[in-house]
């Protein structure tokens, strides 16, 4: 009976959202008892398996940030899309931290029971507020179910959770700016996958919604630079998703008031034509070439003079397996006076999320799966650790920071201000069959690795740690 109440709660909470508090709810939230990816499966088979399938706890890219260290409390914050069982597909939104101090965990809380509802791109973004306020924006899945927006009750603390209204957005990308506010950017689902955008001064009371982009569909990637807001993204022509392709790039540094190119050139928002100036490679109009591709975007970064890096894969089909050949991982950067393209690595599949991180030293990082991993085909793989040092010019792989494992590792995510300690964390989970999904993390030298307790009954305690290589 609760799941059926919770289920038409989610029908009918856009009409319900209108008349709710604004100052939000406390909500019940329990503690769980242990980190707990949910296994999900798209459903879309072919010769070489699903389309993609797995531990997608960290999943989507689309989801920025999931975890931020804060060095006022010396802790890294997640989130992740969890599971009750490792037979059940039952989608949970958790949240804990790492306490850089003890070396330990706290016990995951549930900031929302998602049931029935199985689907991890209902996952969770999180990001803190100027008074250490955790945020967590549950996403919906287009006009069939809203978005959830949850605020903790003591900063820096997790035990506790408001929820303010609910409203409709998916792929939720929200970004602080101190006492300027909040930015956020999102997807609708109105001709196509469209991209929007809203200001908040403090997360409750929201300016109209802004369209960034309407080119039939987009899959988006942001980061925060400073007191700007960097975005990638790629067109589905005709609406379709199977064939996204091309990339596209904006920043703002006013809050959206204003967008221009990485050159500075300024856009009018929203963008209508396909052929604009935000269009910085056109993967499209090559027909039988392999550079009439399709574009997965994975991660959004900027180098030491604040320019834009974007990590993204490229392939020649929307299927898994040899037919999408020759795949890429391909890093795009501005040097101040133009784009330029650099190969990484042969990748295996479309959906080998991982990503990018720009070193003080100038070293550029990427900590993906580009390994092969158990389930050749599938999704993610073996999580490897490559480097540059001519501004992603020329790549090489340091090492394989998994190896031997049982499940592949998918969607490698990057802490926002990512401590030395805690610098990459992701889910593992059999490709081709339901499996137990862990969480692991591993440092900046990727020499060391940990899993996350699948069970835990205590407040705290200490990863385990698989290897270390110091």
């Amino acid at each position: 009976m609760k799941n059926y109440i919770l289920l038409f709660s989610l029908l009918i909470a856009p009409v319900c959202a209108l008349a709710a508090d604004s100052e939000g709810t406390l909500v019940d939230t329990p503690q769980a008892d242990g980190f707990r990816g949910i296994w999900f499966d798209l459903g879309q088979r072919s010769q070489f398996g699903s389309k993609y399938s797995g531990g997608l706890g960290t999943y989507t890219a689309n989801h920025v940030p999931m975890a931020h260290y804060v060095e006022a409390v010396n802790r890294t914050y997640l989130t992740w899309g969890a599971t009750p069982a490792a037979d059940q597909r039952a989608l949970q939104i958790h949240v804990s931290y790492y306490d850089h101090e003890t070396g330990k965990v706290a016990r995951p809380v549930m900031v929302e029971d998602r049931s029935p509802v199985d689907d991890p791109h209902d996952n969770g973004s999180l990001t803190i507020d100027p008074d250490g306020h955790l945020w967590i924006f549950v996403s919906g899945r287009g006009q069939r179910r809203p978005g959830s927006v949850y605020r903790s009750q003591q900063p820096y603390e997790i035990d506790q959770w408001i929820r303010f209204p609910n409203w409709e957005f998916t792929y939720p990308q929200p970004w602080w700016f101190g006492e300027r506010g909040l930015f956020f950017t999102y997807t609708r689902y109105t001709r196509g996958r469209e991209l929007y955008y809203r200001t908040s001064p403090d997360g409750v009371t929201w300016d109209t919604e802004q369209k960034l982009a309407g080119l039939r569909g987009h899959y988006q990637t942001s980061h925060q630079e400073g007191d700007r807001v960097l975005t990638a993204f790629n067109r589905h022509p005709g609406g379709n998703v199977d064939r996204r392709t091309d990339l596209y790039y904006m920043e703002t540094a006013d809050l959206g008031e204003t967008w221009t190119t990485a050159g500075g050139t300024e856009l009018t928002a929203p963008l209508t034509q396909n052929d604009n100036p935000a269009r910085i490679r056109d993967y499209s109009g090559h027909e039988n070439s392999e550079e009439n591709a399709l574009v997965y975007i994975c991660d959004v970064n900027a180098d030491a003079q604040g320019n834009p890096v974007i990590l993204y894969i490229t392939s020649q089909h929307h299927q898994p397996g040899p037919p999408g050949n020759p795949r890429r991982w391909v890093v795009a950067h501005w040097t101040g006076d133009e784009w330029r393209f650099h190969d990484v690595a042969p990748a295996w599949h479309n959906y080998d999320m991982g990503s990018i991180y720009i070193e003080e030293d100038g070293t550029w990082k990427i900590i993906a799966p580009i390994g092969a991993g158990p389930q050749k085909w599938g999704t993610g793989g073996e999580v490897e650790l490559w480097t540059s040092t001519d501004e992603g010019a020329n790549w090489e792989k340091q090492r394989a920071i998994t190896v031997n494992s049982e499940r592949n590792h998918s969607y490698v995510r990057r802490p926002m201000n990512a401590h030395p300690d805690f610098y990459a964390y992701w889910a593992d989970g059999h490709a081709d069959e339901m499996s137990e999904s862990h969480l692991w993390f591993t440092n900046q030298a990727g020499d060391k690795l940990w899993r996350l307790p699948y069970g835990m009954n205590e407040d705290f305690t200490k990863p385990i740690l698989l290897h270390d290589g110091s």
